[in-house]
């Protein structure tokens, strides 16, 4: 199945990423680290002013929104096709690693090496926590369709940016 069929599953194989090989759930966590980079060179940190956060968060709950959307609306559709929690289905990670770049510590972002250290443990730590799927990630799973594709991811997310959290303001920030 190539990356241009199936034009309604756009959105939940990240266009197209879902097909990359090897470790599409990698390539898949990508664009909101690429995301938070940019924002963040553009000066939108998630520590800075009020409006920076703002601004930050909102960008990162959009493409949560939209892409948690894209798990459970077209869940069936892409089990139908591809199988239970297919590999190509991607958006998944993408909303989970959302999740684990909120709130980063504005010491965490004080550098371009501190920012470095601190987006790569976070990407990092997201992959690991949703390979390795604890409790109850991997329970979740089994929940029918976009909502048990999602679901395992948003915990590996949320424990993810626990674990930033301590880490960057123990030994980064």
């Amino acid at each position: 199945m190539s990356p241009h069929s199936g034009h309604g599953l756009r959105l939940i194989t990240v266009f197209g990423l879902g097909f990359m090989r090897p470790a599409s759930g990698t390539w898949g966590s990508m664009p909101p680290v690429i995301l938070a980079v940019v924002l963040i060179a553009l000066g939108f940190a998630p520590g800075g002013s009020t409006t920076s956060a703002l601004v930050y968060h909102a960008a990162l709950a959009l493409v949560f929104v939209i892409f948690a959307g894209a798990c459970v609306v077209q869940g069936d559709r892409a089990e139908a096709r591809f199988g239970h929690d297919p590999s190509e289905v991607v958006a998944d990670e993408v909303a989970g690693q959302c999740i684990a770049l909120v709130a980063l510590p504005a010491a965490a972002l004080a550098t371009p090496t501190k920012t470095a250290l601190t987006l790569a443990a976070a990407f990092v730590t997201f992959r690991l926590l949703d390979i390795v799927k604890p409790w109850p990630a991997r329970q979740l799973q089994r929940v029918p369709a976009g909502w048990g594709i999602l679901l395992d991811d948003l915990f590996a997310g949320f424990y993810a940016m626990i674990v930033v959290q301590v880490v960057t303001r123990q030994w980064i920030a």
